[in-house]
């Protein structure tokens, strides 16, 4: 089996990282596993200065809040006995036990109106298969680290989406990346509306940044929100032509009800008509977002200043 690093990057002060205690139970050889906490205030960069000092082969990397279950190094190294395979990740999850408005949060994430194949990263879609960075998430992700030194790990001047940048760079170079819906991970939505809200505004300006630094085909359905923004904000004079300018919202309207009828399996009837106005304000926030990522000013090395990262490498 390869030897496998596990990156945490956490803030200076926290003490209790959910993803540590959960790596200390991961069921891999001990003298194959290595766990570094990364401390700082930049993710990217506390996650490129990990890269740089692991020994493992393998890289995975959790969020300071991932819970993984303890098998999923093995079933991940399966994958990697293939030599195509440069990245395999799978969806993380909202834990049984979270209060009932993160649940709610949790299908709205699940839901394809509101995220379309991006869902995969929030609830286990299909069978295993090569995939994209539509469906592979950064807070349970594995990766070669040769391939990611390779890159130069990380492009800092991106968040989010400096994974997204870099997967694309990966299967540009003929890399395999591997979507597994049963390698979870137990992570918590947001915990407020607010917190929700902006981690919206944020996803869609990270989206926009992306596409300005590195443009791909796969990156269109993103365009769907802004336009539809735009559309509501042209609508009082859109109807001055008819009331056919009406028809797109129509459909609006239909896709709402079969998406709310869709998520009944998932999270019953009552939590899936609760996720209905949540999904109207992820169109309406991420296409925000996404305007606004249009204008930000994106960073270049120049700009960079150094970021202090302290690693710590956990005794097993």
């Amino acid at each position: 089996m390869p030897s496998v690093t596990v990156i945490i990057p956490a803030k200076p002060g926290l003490r209790e990282i959910l993803a540590l205690q959960a790596g200390l139970r991961l069921d891999y050889p001990r003298e194959q596993l290595e766990i570094i906490v990364a401390r700082g205030r930049q993710p990217s960069a506390q996650r490129n200065a990990a890269l740089r000092q692991a020994r493992g082969e393998i890289i995975y990397f959790l969020d300071d809040d991932s819970c993984p279950p303890p098998e999923n190094l093995r079933r991940a190294a399966a994958h990697f006995a293939d030599p195509a395979v440069k990245m395999v990740g799978g969806p993380n999850l909202c834990p049984p036990d979270a209060p009932p408005l993160e649940k709610v949060f949790a299908l709205v994430l699940a839901s394809w109106l509101a995220f379309g194949p991006s869902r995969a990263r929030y609830w286990p879609v299909g069978k295993t298969r090569a995939s994209g960075e539509k469906e592979l998430i950064l807070c349970n992700l594995l990766a070669r680290r040769a391939g990611l030194l390779e890159l130069g790990g990380f492009n800092e001047a991106l968040y989010p989406n400096e994974e997204n940048a870099l997967m694309d760079e990966l299967q540009k170079r003929g890399g395999k990346l591997v979507y597994d819906p049963q390698l979870i991970v137990h992570r918590r939505p947001r915990r407020t509306l607010q917190a929700f809200a902006r981690m919206l505004v944020t996803y869609g300006r990270g989206r926009a940044e992306q596409f300005r630094v590195s443009p791909t085909f796969g990156s269109a359905l993103n365009f769907v929100p802004p336009l539809f923004c735009a559309y509501l904000l042209a609508l009082p004079l859109l109807a001055l032509l008819g009331k056919m300018v009406f028809l797109p919202l129509a459909c609006y309207a239909l896709a709402l009800v079969w998406q709310a009828l869709a998520l009944i399996p998932l999270g019953g009837a009552a939590r899936s008509l609760a996720a209905l106005p949540f999904i109207v304000l992820t169109h309406l926030l991420y296409g925000c977002g996404f305007g606004r990522g249009w204008f930000t000013r994106l960073k270049t090395e120049g700009d960079r200043t150094k970021v202090e990262v302290t690693l710590e490498s956990v005794p097993l």
